[in-house]
C-alpha cells in the first residue's frame, strides 16, 4: 500500500501508471492525440532545476504535450503537497514558458450566503 493508497494501474496503451486517475487521464490524452487535438504526448517528462550549475532537484511530471504552439505540462494529483508546490514554483521559475497544470482542476467550494438578520 502506498502513502496515499494509490494502486498501480495499466492504461489501454499498456503503460503502468501510479494511480487509477493517472491511467484514466492517459487514456483520455491518447484519444485526444489520435483525434489530432494534441501532438507529441510524452509520459513522465523530467525537468532538472539547476541554479549556478548546481542541481537543486528533479521534477517528473505525469504528461506533457503540444497544443498548437504551446507546451502543456500536466500532473495528476488527488491532493497537493508542500514539496510539489515548491518544485512546481522552481520549475516554472527556471524553465521559461513551462506552466504546470493540475488534473483534475481544483474546484473552489461554494461559499455559504450571508444571512441577513
Amino acid at each position: 500500500m502506498t502513502k496515499y493508497r494509490a494502486i498501480k494501474t495499466p492504461c489501454l496503451a499498456g503503460h503502468v501508471h501510479d494511480s487509477k486517475a493517472e491511467a484514466a487521464r492517459c487514456d483520455d490524452l491518447i484519444a485526444l492525440e489520435d483525434l489530432g487535438h494534441i501532438a507529441e504526448l510524452e509520459h513522465q517528462p523530467e525537468f532538472r532545476v539547476e541554479i549556478d550549475g548546481k542541481l537543486i532537484c528533479k521534477y517528473r511530471a505525469d504528461f506533457a504535450w503540444w497544443q498548437g504552439d504551446a507546451r502543456i505540462v500536466e500532473d495528476v494529483k488527488g491532493m497537493t503537497t508542500p514539496v510539489f508546490n515548491l518544485k512546481k514554483k522552481l520549475v516554472e521559475a527556471t524553465h521559461p514558458g513551462v506552466v504546470i497544470t493540475l488534473y483534475p482542476p481544483k474546484k473552489r467550494k461554494a461559499r455559504k450566503p450571508k444571512v441577513k438578520a
